[in-house]
């Protein structure tokens, strides 16, 4: 009896042991999901918009949209994981029919881009985009692009930031995935998104639907620091097409850039 228990226990500590190898290996193609298709020319997409090339420090060339404004801000948008620049077309549009000039980046491994993507390869993308913008800029960051702007932010500091469904940190947001799992002492890429706010010293706001499922708005709410303003989009899910380019999201990043 004795024995049959003793089996019974190392079988089980060994499918947990080959979880959480099979976990720590693939990881990163749960955390990332790149459409990793060439995208169209951005003419063709966004009407006045031209390609542009960014070059990160590690070498690689990225591809990127520019739409032109009349305003004297530029709104740097940096995506969350799933895509291409081309899934923010209309996010890029609505900022561009309010005046602002978008730069639309998109990281390695994305919309035809070499390269796979990793928490510091994300860091060395947002720094090449960073480096091509020129005046007053807002970084924009959607869920996992808010973890990429707010470390930009502590590196370059911009003149606003607005971050869209943040999370605190990856574990509490892949703890709320995948609860069946020890998520935090497995993950390899972190984004501290919550300890790393509390050194930027730039007006922040951040944007939330009170019914995301995806990113729960207590994470969005616990991530901001002090003196943050707090947007809450009532019903609105993680991917909901209001959250996207809708009303209250215009209105907030309007009313940062008139902070700034």
């Amino acid at each position: 009896m004795i024995k049959t228990v003793l089996l019974s226990v190392v079988a089980v500590l060994g499918v947990a042991l080959l979880l959480a190898g099979l976990l720590w290996l693939f990881q990163r193609r749960l955390i990332y999901l790149p459409d990793t298709r060439p995208v169209p020319a951005a003419a063709t997409v966004l009407p006045g918009a031209r390609d542009v090339t960014l070059t990160t420090a590690d070498g690689l060339r990225l591809g990127a949209w520019y739409v032109p404004g009349r305003r004297e801000v530029t709104v740097l948008v940096m995506g969350g994981n799933a895509g291409n620049r081309s899934h923010r077309a209309p996010l890029a549009a609505a900022l561009a029919r309010e005046g602002f000039a978008v730069l639309l980046m998109d990281y390695r491994g994305y919309g035809g881009n070499a390269g796979s993507p990793t928490e510091e390869g994300l860091a060395l993308d947002a720094e090449a985009a960073r480096q091509a913008v020129n005046g007053k800029v807002i970084y924009y960051g959607e869920s996992l692009g808010a973890a990429v702007a707010t470390r930009l932010a502590t590196k370059i500091p911009p003149d606003g930031l607005l971050l869209r469904s943040p999370f605190t940190d990856l574990a509490d947001a892949g703890r709320h995935a995948y609860p069946f799992l020890p998520v935090r002492p497995l993950l390899r890429d972190t984004f501290p998104v919550k300890a790393q706010l509390r050194t930027v010293h730039a007006p922040i706001t951040i944007v939330y639907g009170s019914a995301d499922t995806i990113v729960p708005p207590a994470l969005s709410r616990s991530a901001a620091p002090p003196g943050a303003v707090l947007v809450e989009v009532p019903g609105a899910g993680h991917n909901d097409q209001t959250l996207l380019d809708g009303p209250e999201l215009m209105a907030a990043v309007v009313d940062l850039a008139q902070r700034v």
